[in-house]
């Protein structure tokens, strides 16, 4: 009897063994069917600062939910190499894979953009309205509601993370587009900083 129970065993574990391998030779495959509870599981350690399905409840960090997927992953990538400077994201970027961050970019791509309940100068939201129309709406359509592969969504973004990233853009420590250096140069020298603030109000107003 105890043979025979210890051959039943060992079948048992063979079996089990068998077909966890099987499970992860097709999650190695096919990495796409990893089920939605993965990528949430991942991205609750972003929803930690980035706010519930990314929707940031602080001034500093931005909204990220309804973002293009293929945005996010650009992102990630330019935190990875240093590209796009950070404080702690680009040591965070480096600790996913290729593979964990494309999930985590069409989790996030999935949820709603939630606009930053803030207060705006009124008045110069309105001017900021007309800048955008004249400098910025060929590429951030709609009032900056459109989410590109090459563009974020600006409307009812966060204004403090606005001044900050629009700082590092034209400081030169972040790189700009040549069609978005260009716009900005000319936006610069007609209006000055306040004119390039107004748009940044402007689209902080957006609900």
């Amino acid at each position: 009897m105890p043979g025979r129970k210890r051959h039943v065993l060992l079948l048992t574990g063979l079996v089990l063994g068998l077909v966890a391998t099987s499970a992860q030779a097709g999650d190695k495959k096919k990495p796409e069917l990893i089920s939605g509870a993965g990528a949430q599981m991942l991205a609750a350690q972003c929803d930690g600062c980035h706010g519930p399905n990314g929707s940031s409840g602080g001034p500093a960090i931005p909204s990220i939910g309804g973002n293009n997927p293929e945005y996010l992953v650009e992102q990630m990538k330019g935190f990875a190499s240093g590209e796009i400077p950070s404080t702690i994201m680009g040591r965070i970027a480096k600790g996913y894979t290729e593979d964990e961050v494309k999930r985590l970019a069409a989790h996030y791509g999935k949820q709603k953009w939630t606009p930053a309940k803030q207060k705006v100068d009124a008045a110069a939201a309105k001017e900021g309205a007309k800048l955008h129309e004249k400098y910025c709406e060929k590429c951030h359509e709609e009032g900056g509601r459109k989410a590109d592969e090459d563009v974020a969504i600006l409307a009812g973004q966060w204004l403090p993370y606005l001044h900050f990233t629009m700082t590092d853009f034209v400081s030169g420590k972040r790189e700009m587009t040549k069609k978005m250096k260009k716009k900005v140069k000319k936006l610069l020298k007609s209006k000055g900083e306040k004119g390039l603030n107004a748009v940044l109000e402007y689209y902080a107003s957006q609900q």
